[in-house]
């Protein structure tokens, strides 16, 4: 593996070169980036995948879609759609993609659209659903957006500041680019992370941001879409773990830590299942998944639950979160 990693540091300097014009020319003007009428909070990251922007973006929604009207936007990644798609009854896991899918299927209060042009996609719920702010999934390095306000992600594990740019390292974004955050917030750390450990990481930064913390935390309880099962009920089970996950270490450790005894089929990220593949883990008594893989094995698969995380914040960190993203909603005038 350091063998590749060295093979590969030529492309991942070519990247990171023509990732540096890229922010030049829209940090200097020359390229545009566009502001709209309705107030939009971004969630992203400068790394590919695993930090967990689709749990905050749900908690974003259950914070705030009771005095809001809400849309969310993402891009769908690996659907197999184009263009815009504003999601009805009639939407499938094919056609939105399996976060915005999951999201969907989870709150009726709100509405939601995928879209890779970011801007087209704004302008259509600006056009057709007047929402009272939009959430911007995945989509802190679309520079043609300016959002009303940032929120980074960085994972605990694998802090933006220790990592180097593709194919090398999982960086997709320069990591001066932090400085467009209005918020940054570490990720899946520990559940008991000492003051000392918190101010070493946000030494690390070294940026003049406010840096918070959270952990994942996960349900009592696995679900699928009609009934619900104890972690006893696993006990002299035959029992699959199954994951198309970026990083599904924490969720390993976490059935390891509890006592679940498993075989783990570790899958990419978003990845689409084949019946070849299936037939390897369908048939012990229970299967085990992350909630977004849940959306794309739902249906294929018998005995199938999902695990629920959400963020749980450290220091109170999410009464500071939510004071922030007051203020920003009543300067806008659209809220």
């Amino acid at each position: 593996m350091q063998l590749l990693r060295k093979l590969l540091f030529p492309i991942s300097l070519l990247y990171g070169i023509v990732i540096y014009m890229r922010n030049y020319l829209y940090d200097s003007g020359f390229f545009k980036s566009q502001s709209f009428k309705t107030l939009t909070i971004c969630v992203g990251n400068l790394s590919v995948g695993g930090t967990g922007k689709t749990p905050m973006i749900e908690y974003l929604i259950n914070i705030l879609q009771n005095d809001f009207k809400i849309a969310v936007l993402s891009r769908g990644y690996r659907r197999k759609s184009k263009g815009f798609q504003l999601a009805d009854d009639q939407s499938t896991v094919e056609k939105l993609g399996d976060e915005p899918f999951q999201i969907y299927k989870k709150f009726d209060k709100i509405d939601l659209a995928v879209d890779s042009n970011r801007c087209n996609g704004i302008l259509n719920l600006e056009n057709s659903i007047k929402p009272d702010l939009i959430l911007l999934d995945d989509a802190f390095q679309h520079r043609k957006v300016k959002p009303s306000f940032n929120i980074l992600l960085t994972a605990y594990d694998n802090l933006f500041v220790k990592d180097v740019f593709l194919p090398t390292g999982t960086l997709r974004d320069a990591k001066n680019q932090a400085k467009r955050s209005n918020v940054i917030i570490v990720t899946k750390c520990p559940n008991s992370l000492p003051k000392d450990e918190q101010n070493k990481i946000i030494k690390q930064l070294n940026l003049e941001k406010t840096i918070l913390f959270s952990s994942f935390e996960y349900a009592k309880v696995l679900r699928s879409k009609t009934e619900e099962l104890s972690f006893e009920d696993l006990k002299i089970k035959q029992v699959s773990l199954v994951t198309g996950i970026a990083n599904p270490k924490p969720l390993v450790k976490y059935l390891e830590f509890i006592g679940v005894v498993f075989k783990h089929f570790e899958f990419g990220d978003h990845h689409f299942f084949s019946k070849k593949e299936i037939s390897k883990f369908k048939d012990n008594d229970y299967i085990i998944t992350t909630e977004k893989d849940f959306m794309r094995l739902e249906g294929k698969v018998e005995n199938l639950f999902y695990l629920e995380v959400r963020h749980r914040f450290l220091n109170g960190g999410d009464l500071f979160l939510k004071s922030e993203l007051e203020k920003v909603i009543k300067l806008n005038p659209q809220s």
